[in-house]
């Protein structure tokens, strides 16, 4: 299957030098010079990957990931100047999958990209295999249904992001089971973040927020201190 790259940034010489290493890598490799031509190229193409500089001109990578995760989970890597803690930890945060700080040898990126797609690969195969085995759990007040991908609370379907839905049916499929977040980093994202799980409990937030009457004293998706999380049901607690 093709693999299709989109190549953000505001120097034409790192575009070029990229470029070159990701074609030779047999990746088909889109460029743009700025977020708003970013953002146009995405909505009109379906890429595996996104390579997103941060400080950019008209729009920066900030918005333009923010834009993306409205209603896409596509891994996306940072590109920036900046190497402070602070900005590692947002851009984690607001989505990123990964962080290179420049400037960057272009052979490192091809590691990460060449990690971050087999990694995507496994997780196809391992969500087809698991479909096979259990592709729907009713468990009150749920319904999710794998095959479909989607969620009823209540009897009232519910919009999920990509990982905001697998994070609930990894939780679901193994009731009262704790989950640290390592765990779910490894199992959803099918990867690390050199042992930062800020973007699990980011999502874990947001998925309260859809499924909790009161997120802030959460019923479903329970905190265990010190450890991470795990998924009670109704008729279990």
């Amino acid at each position: 299957m093709e693999k299709r790259i989109l190549l953000v940034d505001d120097e034409p010489s790192i575009l070029d030098v990229c470029k070159r290493y990701l074609d030779r890598e047999g990746y088909l490799v889109w460029t743009a010079l700025n977020g708003e031509e970013a953002i146009r190229l995405w909505k009109n193409n379906d890429f595996t990957l996104i390579i997103l500089d941060l400080m950019m001109p008209i729009m920066d990578g900030w918005k333009v990931c923010e834009a993306i995760r409205e209603s896409d989970d596509i891994p996306i890597i940072f590109l920036t100047a900046k190497g402070e803690e602070y900005d590692r930890l947002v851009g984690l945060t607001i989505g990123a999958n990964d962080y290179i700080t420049k400037p960057f040898n272009p052979r490192e990126l091809v590691l990460r990209v060449n990690s971050i797609c087999r990694l995507l690969e496994y997780r196809n195969y391992s969500h087809v295999t698991d479909q096979d085995h259990s592709s729907m759990i009713t468990t009150d007040p749920f319904t999710i249904n794998a095959v479909n991908r989607e969620v009823f609370l209540n009897q009232k379907r519910i919009d999920l992001t990509m990982k905001e839905f697998d994070l609930l049916y990894l939780l679901a499929s193994h009731p009262k089971q704790v989950f640290s977040r390592s765990q779910l980093l490894y199992q959803v994202w099918q990867t690390e973040f050199d042992g930062d799980t800020t973007t699990v409990t980011v999502h874990i937030r947001r998925l309260r927020e859809k499924v909790e009457e009161n997120p802030s004293a959460p019923k479903f998706i329970q905190t265990v201190w010190g450890i991470g999380y795990k998924f009670m049901p109704c008729e279990i607690q």
